[in-house]
């Protein structure tokens, strides 16, 4: 599903990602864990295109970032669900519309956009929100919008990037249920975060970012502090 091979990543000129070989398989539930400004965002720009490694290859639902067109990208984002921390909600449009919006524009017909979403909606637990303003809704509920909005299209993989950064610890592991729900289905979700806590209540396989690459890592039991353990081998 998802590899990168030999891959230098930079952003602003400097040096993100150095010689990086990374696996995940179609279905798996992964974590990237690192410190606030390790690389755990540019990794997952990377893989939809918004960044363009320096050196090697990234491959990703069937695309190449050597062959790839500017034109394909959209086509490439259209199989990948993204879920930010600030949620980017359209704050002028009521939940229905912020995902019909994302099916309008890809070219969904009209007969199918109310059952896609409210189907989308139903998943996170939030289809009787259909009308409501976004701004109405708490942050969690804001957030697992966004998850809908990210699984509207149907995404064979879904990427959160720091997902539960702006939310309380237990609303926090709601989302996580939530995404974990969606991998159950057998989507690829990867999760960048900061948060040892969420990662050690509920453990997957885990990639830590350190000097300018990826190491496979466990985590130790919550109540050691929510930090992860010694790294056991490259990714």
């Amino acid at each position: 599903m998802i590899s990168f091979i030999n891959v230098d990543l930079e952003l602003d000129n400097k040096t993100v990602f150095k010689n990086l070989n990374l696996t995940i398989q179609q279905g798996e539930l992964v974590y990237i864990v690192g410190k606030s400004g390790s690389g755990k965002s540019t990794l997952l720009k990377s893989l939809y295109m918004d960044i363009s490694p320096k050196k090697g290859e990234i491959l990703i639902a069937g695309y190449s970032s050597r062959t790839i067109k500017k034109r394909e990208i959209p086509h490439l984002r259209r199989k990948l669900g993204i879920v930010f921390q600030d949620f980017r909600l359209l704050e002028d449009r009521n939940v229905y519309d912020n995902l019909a919006f994302v099916l309008m524009v890809t070219g969904t017909k009209e007969a199918l956009i109310k059952e896609k979403v409210m189907h989308a909606l139903d998943s996170v637990g939030l289809a009787h929100a259909a009308k409501q303003m976004p701004l109405l809704l708490s942050g969690g509920e804001q957030q697992r919008i966004a998850i809908a909005r990210a699984l509207v299209r149907e995404p064979l993989v879904i990427l959160a990037d720091e997902p539960t950064g702006n939310l309380d610890p237990d609303t926090s592991l709601e989302i996580l249920e939530y995404l974990k729900r969606i991998h159950q289905k057998g989507i690829t979700v990867i999760i960048g975060t900061h948060d040892y806590e969420l990662v050690c209540h509920s453990p997957f396989r885990t990639l830590q970012i350190k000097d300018f690459n990826i190491t496979e890592t466990t985590m130790e039991p919550c109540a050691t502090g929510f930090r992860p353990a010694a790294s056991n081998s490259p990714a």
